[in-house]
């Protein structure tokens, strides 16, 4: 349950740079709100984190969310916001996902 959690708390992650992506695109109230979303987001994923490294090691469960969080933001910043796809960054993105199961598959 708290690996669940943790990919939750990880999913959390990318909401919350999302959220700075699109508050630095957007003026007035609407920056507000996704400022807002930010710091909701930023307060879920942290509590999830929390949580999670109750049970397991501090330093797998970190790497973990902060690995879900890097992918999924860059996979966002190619998507939602344009940032280059190329092939060199691909490959480090399915790196960084095998070294993320690595660290699952090894940790108790």
């Amino acid at each position: 349950m708290n690996w669940i959690i943790l990919i939750i708390g990880g999913l959390f992650e990318v909401a919350f740079a999302s959220c700075l992506g699109k508050a630095k695109e957007t003026t007035g109230t609407t920056m507000y709100m996704w400022y807002g979303g930010f710091l909701v987001s930023l307060t879920i994923s942290m509590l999830l984190l929390m949580k999670a490294t109750q049970s397991l090691p501090i330093g797998t469960a970190y790497a973990v969310w902060t690995g879900i969080g890097a992918v999924g933001t860059a996979v966002i910043g190619i998507l939602v916001f344009k940032d280059p796809f190329t092939f060199w960054r691909v490959f480090f993105l399915f790196t960084l996902i095998g070294s993320i199961i690595g660290l699952k598959a090894v940790s108790h």
